[in-house]
């Protein structure tokens, strides 16, 4: 026989009800799959604390049922504190899910780590005595219609370079501050035993721990060893749509300058989508390691959009690949000049960086890094 107080039994009741109703709007909610940031929020109320409210409050009601007086008011009253705890914490993180912009994924990055800390788990250490050559398996030969000096550049674009365009006579007025940014997110590569994943698409993840994403918090991480103040934006913006991710990215990044982001070197860091297989996959051997071949692309007015930058763009990436072919030879592959624009009339220092491509992992990947590094940090020490 039930001994439970009306007054009591009412206030178990009202809580009920509310769990009922979350489990009610949970279930709606996973069935619609119309809001991914919702869908998020929903599978938190799955988990443990709410597992746990229902089995402390189910067992507890079966104390209460067997008390009277005033041990069963104080039962009731610990019933609902319970309760209140419990809801209390699902509705911080409903609000937290919801809050978070969707297309920013965070990074198992070790987030907790100073960047000291850091330090001892990246690549960092670049040999003595560079020795460099290209590797011609799964590669494409380069080729190239320019070239300043030791820099070669494949026009693409159908402007005519002069000497005065390619000159690499530009400098930022910011030396500090840098943007890293990817309009292609969930770009990635031939999975292996340490970085295998399930593929969103053709050589392509949602999950940025073994995207091209991955790949620019390495460089962001080591950039700022070497003093830079790094803002690494990991906003998908080619999922669940590719086409219009320029205009996505180009939001990202404007909204970061107009926010007061004073930044002039900003990167756009790809993988190179030349092929979708493990035929191409551009590597360099730097001594005993082999890494991934790099490409800077370039955009231009070429294709009718107005771009007062793009020759200080130009000249910036002269800059930069002539360091790099000093310091590691074949690193770099030509630059590409293209018509298109691709954002980078934002700024005087904004340029696309290409990291690989399908046929290569990302240990050849993280690899390359360290040497962009070093090539950016020389470069900006010049400036």
């Amino acid at each position: 026989m039930f001994n439970v107080t009306v007054i009591d039994g009412k206030k178990i009741f009202k809580y009920m009800i509310a769990i009922a109703i979350i489990i009610i709007l949970s279930l709606l909610l996973k069935q619609s799959g119309k809001n991914n940031t919702i869908q998020t929020a929903v599978q938190k109320i799955d988990s443990y604390p709410f597992v746990n409210c229902m089995n402390t409050a189910i067992a507890s009601m079966r104390y209460l049922n067997n008390s009277n007086g005033e041990e069963n008011n104080k039962k009731a009253s610990f019933i609902s504190s319970v309760l209140n705890s419990e809801l209390a914490i699902n509705n911080r993180i409903i609000a937290k899910n919801v809050e978070d912009n969707s297309n920013n994924v965070n990074l198992n990055t070790d987030e907790d780590l100073s960047i000291d800390d850091k330090s001892e788990l990246l690549d960092t250490e670049i040999p003595e005595n560079i020795v460099t050559q290209v590797v011609d398996e799964n590669n494409i030969k380069a080729t190239y219609t320019n070239n300043y000096e030791n820099v070669e550049i494949k026009n693409k674009s159908g402007l005519e370079l002069t000497e005065d365009i390619l000159t690499p006579d530009v400098s930022l007025d910011n030396k500090k501050d840098i943007i890293i940014f990817h309009t292609h997110t969930t770009e990635s590569y031939t999975p292996t035993e340490k970085f295998n994943y399930q593929m969103t698409g053709n050589y392509r993840t949602t999950d940025l721990n073994f995207s091209v994403a991955r790949v620019g918090n390495d460089l962001t991480d080591l950039l700022t060893l070497k003093g830079y103040n790094v803002t690494h934006n990991t906003t998908i913006h080619d999922y669940p749509s590719y086409s219009g991710s320029y205009d996505k990215s180009y939001k990202t990044v404007s909204d970061m300058i107009n926010a007061g982001n004073p930044s002039q070197l900003i990167i756009d860091l790809h993988r190179d989508a030349v092929g979708s297989g493990t035929d191409y996959g551009p590597t360099v051997k730097i001594n005993d390691e082999v890494v991934a071949q790099l490409m800077i692309v370039i955009g231009t007015d070429a294709g009718g959009l107005e771009h007062p930058n793009w020759k200080e763009n130009l000249k910036f990436a002269i800059k930069l690949q002539a360091k790099a072919n000093e310091m590691y030879p074949g690193l770099f592959r030509p630059i590409n000049l293209s018509t298109s624009r691709y954002n980078q009339h934002l700024s005087k220092g904004a340029i696309i960086i290409e990291v690989g491509a399908t046929a290569n992992t990302m240990e050849q990947c993280l690899g390359s890094m360290k040497y962009l590094a070093s090539a950016i940090d020389e470069v900006m020490k010049e400036e």
